[in-house]
């Protein structure tokens, strides 16, 4: 099998509210009274290597602030690293903000179009697919209408209509797995299935480890920015676990 994601020692800062509230004005006083202290960055990711193949299955897991989201950015292009390299083969479908990348003053049928193109697909393409997009996403009717006009329920089950309806080579999936009212998650669950079955590579972040177990033989372990661990799910998930105990034992009052 191919290596499609890799990722060698990339790490990435962000910057502080100090920093972005930092202005000449303050910079140069700051200079005058000799207080100056340079403004300072947290670093998010730290130093992360892994590589994964076509097909593979990889779920990530940490606690919350761990960079796990951060580190879907970074490899769907959103982010920057700040220092290493990464280099992605294939087309990526990001299910992360669902509708966060929508046009709001065109109509659906146009973002259908749009996002499909931004996939790499050809504009043909999508036209043969809007109807079938509308129809699982439950906005038959609504085609014609600026996506701005719709709820967030609507808008979220017509990007992950759109992501996976089009079958990329690589899914990003973070904690999108719940859409919609019981009868929607039944639907998208099913269609979560089609994809877990075929050479789709996928990364999915999701809170439930019970999910991460049955659906992901290799699991990252993401621990404030650094790679703690990646491999065998049911190893990553037992020293997580085994963490966080740690952790509760020394912060709960006894």
């Amino acid at each position: 099998m191919s290596e499609v994601i890799r990722l060698d020692k990339v790490s990435l800062y962000r910057r502080t509210q100090e920093e972005f509230s930092y202005d000449l004005k303050r910079t140069v006083l700051s200079f005058i009274e000799g207080k100056y202290r340079k403004p300072s960055r947290k670093l998010i990711l730290d130093n992360i290597d892994f590589t994964v193949v076509t097909g593979e299955k990889v779920g990530i897991i940490g606690s919350n602030g761990s960079g796990k989201s951060t580190l879907l950015k970074v490899i769907c292009g959103i982010l920057e690293p700040s220092a290493g390299s990464l280099r992605v083969r294939g087309e990526i479908a990001p299910l992360i903000e669902l509708g966060a990348g929508f046009d709001p003053d065109l109509c659906v049928r146009d973002n259908i179009i749009l996002y499909g193109v931004m996939l790499g697909f050809s504009r043909q393409e999508m036209l043969e697919r809007v109807d079938s997009i509308l129809d699982f996403a439950e906005l038959q009717t609504l085609g014609d209408m600026p996506v701005k006009s719709l709820s967030s329920g609507m808008s979220a089950r017509l990007g992950f209509a759109i992501a996976t309806d089009v079958e990329p080579d690589i899914l990003i999936l973070d904690e999108v797995l719940s859409v919609g009212d019981e009868s929607f998650k039944h639907k998208s669950q099913a269609r979560m299935d089609k994809l877990w079955g075929h050479n789709t590579t996928i990364l999915v972040v999701s809170h439930s480890l019970g999910f991460i177990q049955d659906a992901c033989p290799t699991t990252i372990w993401l621990d404030r920015g650094v790679v703690r661990y990646m491999g065998k799910t049911s190893e990553a998930i037992g020293q997580y676990l085994e963490e966080v105990k740690r952790h509760d034992a020394l912060t709960i009052p006894q």
